[in-house]
């Protein structure tokens, strides 16, 4: 005997939720933050790899006197270890860039923190 089988629904709940990406700049001479970047993704190493070129595409803009720890920031794999550690183990990591008139904050949230 056949029997029809229908398709399963995957339950949205069973799905990892996602790191939150984000990264605004917050000039000094403003009230209101300037938002640079939303994204989500599956995995701690995704959320890393986003927030390296985020990094990038900033210090790019910035003067060399400001970009320069920045830089060093991109090529830190001790660092980027530690970020990857931080976010196993739940806790969220924020990157700040300055330059002489704004702060850029970067900001991975794992699943389970609050923005």
């Amino acid at each position: 005997m056949l029997t029809r089988a229908f398709p399963e629904v995957p339950d949205a709940s069973s799905r990892p939720s996602p790191y939150q990406c984000r990264a605004a700049a917050y000039p000094w001479d403003e009230v209101r933050s300037i938002p640079l970047g939303l994204h989500n993704t599956t995995s701690a190493r995704l959320a890393l790899r986003w927030l390296q070129e985020r990094t990038r595409h900033i210090t790019e803009q910035l003067d060399a006197a400001c970009a320069r720890p920045r830089v060093h920031w991109l090529t830190d794999e001790a660092e980027h270890e530690r970020v990857l550690a931080y976010m196993a183990r739940g806790t969220g990591y924020q990157l700040t860039l300055y330059d002489d008139s704004t702060r850029y904050v970067l900001v991975v949230y794992p699943p389970g923190a609050t923005p």
